[in-house]
């Protein structure tokens, strides 16, 4: 409840507890074993800073938070905490919060997507769980691709320049290095797979605008809400969904410095996920920007069931920390309640490690920072009631929203530019064409040299047979004259011989 400018969240025996607005981009856990009341702590939270201007961003894993967007009412148990507190009821204004819903899927809300380029190398490997090799080979992929113009929007950009890259490997060894055809089809099998969990929904166009999600309605901040029902079954897409928002959220925001109240509060609900089989590398990233986002006026809040699931270092970034019960059932549970009581700064009322283990549902250990940013002496208190609905709304109540929503329309129809796939099926089909009008006149040349010969072949029996020719014709004309003349001397012989008889008579 944002009253007399202060974020009150919880109520101890000495009074109100409230979050320092100048504090609260010092980031916060919210922990405790399931059904200990986080949800709904997270939920009072969201609902003060809104009610401060303040735009937040949750997942909402089961659909509970998506009843923030309605207007709570008087009940039995709010009655009671009311007389505890002596606050009068009937005075409560229960009221709803804008509220945008968002999902990956596109289905209850908005889609969110990003495309290949904007998500990045490290975070799209660890997606697909790739190997340190893999990684490289993917990295330098993102590279070429960079180099040559051909921008990586969408899954079938990156499965076709990955293609490009193996089939033109020799031509890149020498300038980006070896590329291994087994290491490019192990990609390739990877983004299948990441297909087939509907990941190819989230890489598009248009790319999501950070900025859509810092806005206020009538003074109050826009609670931004993430359906992550059916995210939540493929873990790795969705820690690494949230971490590409933070990261961009981070580029994007300019420096500012600590304000009155924070720019945006991010809530991280499953935080654990976030840092399973995490590499170094990427952990490194994480805790960078979580130590350096606050100067940019974002807080982040995550949500898991033990302090003990947060890197140490990015656990020390909390200073603001609200710790809901825990159940220890075997020596490592045991571990995490001691872990979780040593993080407080201890209170000489009570023992630290035992109210942890007996906390009732709705009671918590708080801590917040001071004005001088020292975490405060650790509080037993009750978390306060939401005054908007608690629990889900209907599909209806959800489509009305989404309908009026004043981002309506802008990401919901997916937009296919030239990219990557075009580009390259272009200069495929382009050298297609050369080597086509290529190998014609290749055939033409050669049906034209086989012409020549075949005339030149022509031509040499004709004038093999006129040569012939003219030689039977001289034989003939010399035969001829012989005989004639052989014809002449016989007949004049006998002409003469017929003479002589003829004197002797």
């Amino acid at each position: 409840m944002y009253k007399d400018g202060q974020l009150y969240v919880a109520h101890c025996a000495e009074g109100p507890i409230h979050i320092i607005g100048k504090m609260a981009n010092r980031h916060g856990l919210i922990a405790g074993a399931t059904g200990t009341g986080k949800t709904v702590t997270l939920q009072v939270l969201a609902e003060t800073f809104s009610q401060a201007g303040v735009p937040c961003f949750m997942a909402d894993m089961k659909g509970d938070l998506s009843g923030i967007s309605q207007r709570g009412g008087v009940s039995k148990f709010i009655e009671k905490r009311c007389a505890e507190w002596g606050v009068d009821s009937i005075a409560l204004t229960f009221e709803g919060c804008p509220v945008r819903f968002f999902d990956v899927y596109g289905e209850q809300g908005h889609p969110m997507r990003t495309t290949v380029e904007k998500m990045g190398a490290m975070l799209l490997a660890r997606l697909l769980d790739l190997n340190d090799t893999q990684t490289s080979i993917l990295t330098l992929t993102f590279r070429i691709a960079k180099d040559e113009q051909l921008p990586l929007v969408d899954m079938k950009d990156l499965r076709l320049m990955l293609d490009y890259v193996a089939k033109n490997a020799s031509r890149y060894a020498t300038s980006y290095g070896n590329i291994s055809a087994a290491s490019v089809g192990a990609i390739q099998r990877a983004l299948l797979a990441l297909a087939e969990q509907g990941g190819e929904r989230f890489f598009g166009e248009p790319a999501f605008d950070v900025y859509d999600l810092l806005q206020t309605e009538g003074g109050r901040g826009v609670m931004n809400i993430l359906a992550a029902d059916k995210l939540m079954l493929q873990p790795k897409l969705y820690s690494t969904f949230l971490m590409w928002l933070l990261t961009e959220i981070y580029d994007k925001m300019p420096e500012i410095g600590d304000m009155e109240l924070p720019k945006m509060v991010f809530f991280f609900d499953e935080a654990h996920m976030l840092f399973k089989d995490t590499s170094k590398a990427l952990t490194d990233k994480i805790e960078q920007i979580v130590r350096l986002i606050r100067s940019k006026g974002i807080g982040i809040y995550f949500i898991s069931q033990s302090p003990s699931d947060l890197p140490e270092n990015i656990l020390g970034q909390c200073g603001n920390r609200v710790q809901h019960a825990l159940r220890a059932f075997t020596p490592k549970d045991q571990a995490a309640v001691k872990s979780a009581a040593q993080t407080f700064r201890p209170n000489p009322a009570f023992e630290t490690e035992r109210e942890i283990l007996e906390l009732g549902t709705g009671e918590a250990l708080v801590s917040f920072l001071d004005e001088k940013g020292a975490p405060s002496v650790v509080q037993k208190a009750k978390i306060l009631f939401p005054l908007s609905q608690i629990g889900t709304i209907t599909s209806e109540q959800r489509s009305a929203i989404n309908a009026s929503s004043r981002i309506s329309g802008k990401y919901d129809t997916p937009v296919n530019r030239e990219s990557a796939f075009e580009l390259i099926m272009k200069q495929r089909q382009e050298a297609e064409k050369q080597a086509a009008e290529a190998a014609e006149r290749a055939a033409a040349e050669k049906e034209k040299a086989r012409r020549q010969k075949e005339e030149e072949r022509q031509n040499k029996r004709s004038s093999g047979k006129k040569r012939s020719g003219s030689g039977k014709g001289l034989l003939a004309t010399v035969l001829g004259t012989a005989v004639t003349y052989f014809a002449k001397t016989i007949a004049t012989q006998l002409a003469r011989s017929l003479t002589k008889k003829n004197k002797r008579k």
